[in-house]
C-alpha cells in the first residue's frame, strides 16, 4: 500500500480552511470548532 506524505493520520488534526457553504457563505473550520466538534465529509465528483 502507497503511502502519501500529504496524507493525513486517522484521528489527526485538520488544517485550518475556508470554503465556501452551501448557502454562499465562507465557513471557516477555527470558526466551526469554537461551536463543539466538527465532521468533515468529502463527497467525491459532488458539484
Amino acid at each position: 500500500m502507497a503511502t502519501h506524505s500529504s496524507t493525513a493520520a486517522v484521528g489527526s488534526r485538520a488544517p485550518d480552511f475556508t470554503l465556501s457553504g452551501a448557502n454562499g457563505r465562507s465557513v471557516t473550520l477555527s470558526e466551526e470548532l469554537t461551536h463543539g466538534p466538527v465532521v468533515l465529509v468529502f463527497l467525491r465528483g459532488f458539484a
